[in-house]
């Protein structure tokens, strides 16, 4: 077989593009109907998956396929998840997400009994406070962004909460791990995020100093006394994989209920059944918001050997895009893929990846995302977002984010504490109540006294 006739599919396809966040549908339609597995030219060359089944298939195929990212140039070289690999990312791994088993076997196991789903929900009440605090900062002005004043803040508090870290440091992460998905190489604000950037770095490498000198409870603990192999990890691997946690805890969930939330805002009787059917439909829409908005859209991999997959010859050491937002739209297994269904039976998306390194935080985001939603639907039941206030990520390459979704409604009353003064009380509560142990140690869930 010549190479011509193996990649006999060919396209340009360039997922970085602003042109792509607006063509999604079309292009989705044009490459499952044509070519869902396609070779581009784009990047140096590498395969795009687009079908679900392809998707499936080849996401499966961890014999064959390579997550690591050989910044050392010690093994083969392999690139990572990213294609192409962000400037920052060249020099550092994406912490486990960049590693092959037996090294991202050991770190799953290392944080798996932190993020459970028993673990998770003895969160509930925590996140439930901090979703009560945040809404009450705006409830009586009746205006809010979604973005700034709420799926920001949660989501973020919960993983400065889960890692052991002071919940005040929340505002140390939050713009740097956001800004750094959704600001362009090229930007002249680049400087500045980059430094934000670096403040965070110093303040994790702070942390595991601190806590490997005094243990505390959380993941940052779970991690600097690891055994990964045999070995105790360096600190340079520790922060890729704290950073991995901060990228995967704050801006996916934070993508996620922003763009559910305008799509109740355009859809207000839907927004009324999910507020008045959620005992049964809320699970349901969940995975259905999950589907459409899909908020990490895809991830590279590497062929670590040759092989043949669903009809398609590869070769060791060539690029591959697995597309989880494409192949969540493949009609062959959603019927009437582009709209939102939100009793839609069967839900077999990809939003959290597949196989072997499928997202180990999918919990934390489903119960977040609900949380934040269901306040929302009891405290500011008529809002309406502003679309021409509500700002889009550029791209969608990264993440399918929103920066701003501002949004006004009928004002209300507070129902207690503001934010700073709840972080403070629930940071007393985190320490007492040593939330941050694993489930092995603490089952009991989370008491706050109101």
């Amino acid at each position: 077989m010549t190479e011509d006739d193996r990649k006999k599919d060919r396209i340009r396809f360039d997922r970085h593009t602003p042109e792509y966040r607006k063509q999604f549908e079309a292009v989705t339609q044009e490459l499952q109907g044509k070519c869902p597995i396609a070779w581009s030219e784009t990047y140096d060359g590498h395969w795009v998956a687009s079908g679900h089944h392809e998707v499936f298939e080849i996401a499966r195929s961890a014999d064959v396929l390579s997550n690591d990212h050989d910044v050392k140039g010690e093994r083969r070289g392999y690139e990572g998840i990213s294609i192409p690999a962000p400037p920052r990312a060249k020099s550092s791994r994406g912490g486990f997400l960049e590693m092959d088993p037996p090294e991202q076997r050991y770190y799953r196991q290392t944080l798996n009994p932190y993020l459970s789903p028993a673990a998770v929900s003895r969160w509930i009440p925590l996140v439930d406070e901090v979703v009560r605090a945040s809404i009450d900062e705006r409830i009586e002005e009746g205006r809010i962004d979604f973005v700034d004043d709420l799926a920001n803040v949660v989501p973020a508090v919960l993983t400065m909460a889960m890692m052991g870290i002071p919940l005040r440091k929340w505002t140390v992460y939050n713009e740097p791990a956001h800004a750094s998905v959704y600001t362009p190489p090229n930007s002249p604000d680049q400087a500045r995020i980059t430094e934000m950037q670096r403040a965070m770095g110093r303040d994790l490498y702070a942390s595991i100093v601190e806590i490997r000198e005094n243990p505390r409870p959380g993941l940052v603990d779970a991690l600097v006394r690891a055994d990964i192999n045999g070995k105790t990890p360096p600190d340079d691997e520790l922060l890729g994989v704290l950073a991995l946690l901060i990228g995967g805890g704050f801006d996916t969930t934070t993508a996620l209920t922003a763009h559910a939330l305008e799509w109740l805002s355009e859809n207000p009787q839907e927004r009324e059944r999910l507020s008045r059917g959620r005992d049964v439909l809320l699970d349901s829409a969940t995975e259905e918001f999950l589907r459409y908005f899909a908020p990490a859209p895809g991830d590279g991999r590497t062929f670590s050997a040759d092989c043949e997959i669903v009809g398609t010859r590869f070769k060791e050491g060539e690029r591959l895009w697995l597309s989880w937002a494409m192949a969540n739209r493949d009609p062959s297994v959603f019927p009437e893929p582009n709209q939102v269904d939100l009793e839609r039976k069967g839900n077999r998306h990809s939003s959290f990846g597949l196989g072997i390194h499928r997202c180990i935080g999918s919990n934390v985001a489903r119960m977040v995302f609900k949380r934040m939603v269901t306040q929302v639907l009891d405290r500011m039941p008529d809002f309406a977002c502003d679309p021409e206030g509500a700002e889009h990520y550029e791209t969608i390459g990264v993440i399918q984010g929103m920066r701003h979704l501002p949004a006004t409604f009928t004002p209300g009353r507070r129902l207690g504490a503001g934010l700073d003064e709840t972080l403070d009380a629930l940071q007393k509560v985190c320490d007492e109540q040593r939330l941050a142990e694993p489930v092995t140690v603490r089952r009991a869930v989370a008491k706050i006294d109101n």
